[in-house]
């Protein structure tokens, strides 16, 4: 029995010798037959409170800041602490509802089986519920400033608007003004606090602080955004 070749095996070996006999090159590939694993973050609807006023304005935009805005729609979001403006594609659909007292929207768009529209039915469903949490409750991110003597502090610059200065072991201290929808303030002199209804001013801000002094494996220094962490190097040693 154990020289016996296993009748499976043997007709792999007639097939690939029959095909080589053939003068043609056998060529097996294996494939998973398992499911991507989708989020369907699309399909679950939006709750938003009373206190949040949305407009879904169907004029198409016909001239846009961006050429990939063109022909989309606008969705007004105003909440206590602001407005947003998000350009909505022509594929997507908004529908609001009422169940149990609770308003709910929900995002669909015209043909899920094509890549563009597939693609953004979860991009927009996460883009207006950053914009609702940004009216509503607003973003805070801190931001840590790791090394000997770094400091930070605010002060008045142009045009009545403040700026950030550090000490960050330059030979001068770095001015930073503060954009426009960005709250600053410096509860500690090596910790910056960032506020704003907008999640990509507040963190853009942010990781501009962070480019002058990106934190470094070695000795752990440096410009720390939110929870940020870095891996210990120890040093190469001749």
């Amino acid at each position: 029995m154990s020289g016996m070749i296993p009748r499976r095996l043997g007709l792999c070996l007639q097939a690939a010798a029959s095909s080589h006999s053939a003068g043609q090159s056998v060529i097996r590939r294996t494939f998973s037959t398992s499911p991507a694993a989708l989020s369907h973050i699309g399909k679950q609807s939006l709750p938003f409170g009373s206190d949040v006023v949305m407009t879904h304005d169907q004029t198409p935009i016909m001239t846009p800041r961006v050429p990939a805005d063109l022909h989309s729609t606008t969705l007004h979001i105003k909440g206590p602490l602001g407005e947003h403006v998000l350009p909505i594609k022509p594929f997507v659909n908004l529908s609001f509802e009422q169940e149990q007292g609770d308003s709910l929207l929900s995002v669909s768009v015209h043909d899920a089986s094509i890549k563009e529209q597939r693609a953004m039915w979860g991009t927009t469903r996460a883009l207006i519920a950053n914009a609702i949490t940004g009216v509503t409750e607003g973003y805070t991110v801190p931001v840590r400033l790791v090394g000997v003597g770094y400091r930070a502090t605010l002060e008045d610059g142009e045009n009545n608007r403040k700026k950030l200065s550090m000490k960050l072991g330059y030979s001068h201290q770095v001015e930073i003004e503060i954009p426009e929808g960005v709250q600053c303030s410096t509860p500690l002199p090596n910790k910056i606090m960032l506020q704003g209804n907008d999640i990509q001013k507040v963190k853009e801000f942010a990781f501009k602080i962070r480019k002058w002094r990106p934190p470094e494996p070695y000795n752990q220094k440096g410009i720390f955004v939110g929870d940020e962490t870095i891996a210990k190097k120890t040093s190469k040693k001749k």
